[in-house]
């Protein structure tokens, strides 16, 4: 059904809740309306999908993209409600982009995102993450002057101010809790070769496996792809080297290798122990409950809308990273290594 102009003048009023002589005048540029109710009619127009008339079309709208890699992973809805609800709460309005297969890809977002005049942007995840990902649509937000923050570990050059959790103190708390449990076999379930935070923690746990002499020749480090069926098979080449203990760069990743240890007729945490990373949702009700690194995603969440609000006021904002510290969350994943009995003497010893 075509939209006609009178119809556009009746649904922004009744998104705003004022007349629709007042839409009228704002869209004409008559005197008369409140700063604050200019911009509500504005911002209900680009909700909307209305174009904004050719005089309004340099403002920008109080609209933030809010831009998420997946949905399926917990963390990532939990990050944008955070994010979300700071933004409301200064008065913008978050317009969720969610990269889908088969669908819009990130650069198709950031162009649309540029159409709608946006204020700001937020990426949750995304490939300013992944080395070998194009990187161009973030340059072009920077050309336009428009302002963004990231989450978590960044390529570098892309000159945007980043929050993120300190990775390396992240497994550091995961390893050192499964050496105080006796463990020794202590493998990693990473990300993509690429993937920015993923390399952080396998530096720490490299280090760390130097330093605590592990039984292995070389390090046991598996890269999968961010899902259960990645953690499940990853874990599952960690298993045929004799691991007692895995950790895992998500929490989905442990999830699959819980999945992979009973799959391979052992118990968790009776014969292998699972570290995951997030602290997402609900982790405390799996079948064991799970051991985990917690990101301070509160807090994280509004120092981005902070970062990103200074931005748009002009403050000055170094496009460095702030680093926030993780906290382990000791659940039941993780148990004592399984002692193997000593051999009995054995029967055929000299006679006396």
């Amino acid at each position: 059904m075509t939209r006609t102009p009178s119809r556009r003048l009746a649904e922004v009023a009744a998104k705003v809740g004022v007349s629709e002589a007042t839409v009228s005048r704002v869209l004409n540029g008559k005197v008369g309306v409140s700063g604050s109710t200019r911009e509500a009619v504005l911002t209900a127009l680009d909700v909307l999908g209305y174009e904004r008339p050719t005089q309004l079309r340099g403002e920008r709208a109080r609209l933030i993209g809010l831009v998420l890699p997946e949905v399926q992973n917990p963390i990532f809805p939990t990050l944008a409600e955070v994010v979300g609800g700071a933004l409301a709460q200064r008065g913008f309005t978050p317009v969720l982009c969610i990269r889908t297969a088969g669908g819009l890809s990130e650069a198709d977002y950031v162009a649309m995102l540029l159409d709608q005049q946006v204020s700001g942007v937020v990426f949750t995840g995304g490939h300013y993450a992944e080395q070998a990902a194009p990187h161009d649509h973030y340059r072009l937000l920077r050309s336009r002057g428009v302002p963004a923050v990231l989450f978590n570990a960044a390529v570098e050059g892309l000159d945007f101010p980043c929050v993120a959790t300190d990775d390396v103190t992240a497994a550091k708390l995961a390893f050192t809790h499964l050496a105080s449990l006796g463990h020794q076999r202590i493998g990693l379930v990473a990300g993509p070769q690429d993937h920015m935070p993923s390399r952080r923690k396998l530096a720490a746990f490299a280090e760390h496996t130097r330093r605590g002499r592990q039984a292995f020749a070389g390090e046991p480090v598996e890269h999968a792809l961010f899902s259960l069926e990645g953690g499940q098979a990853a874990t599952t080449r960690l298993l045929r080297h004799g691991v007692t203990g895995v950790i895992c760069a998500s929490d989905v990743l442990a999830l699959g290798a819980i999945r992979a240890v009973r799959r391979a007729g052992l118990s968790v945490p009776g014969d292998v122990s699972v570290v995951g990373y997030d602290a997402s949702a609900f982790m405390n009700c799996t079948d064991p409950p799970l051991t985990t690194v917690r990101q301070p995603i509160e807090a994280m969440g509004r120092a981005a809308v902070a970062l990103l609000v200074n931005q748009m006021d002009n403050v000055s904002v170094y496009p460095e990273e702030l680093l926030f510290e993780p906290e382990l969350v000791v659940r039941g994943s993780t148990g004592p290594v399984r002692m193997i009995p000593a051999a009995p003497p054995s029967a055929t010893g000299p006679r006396p």
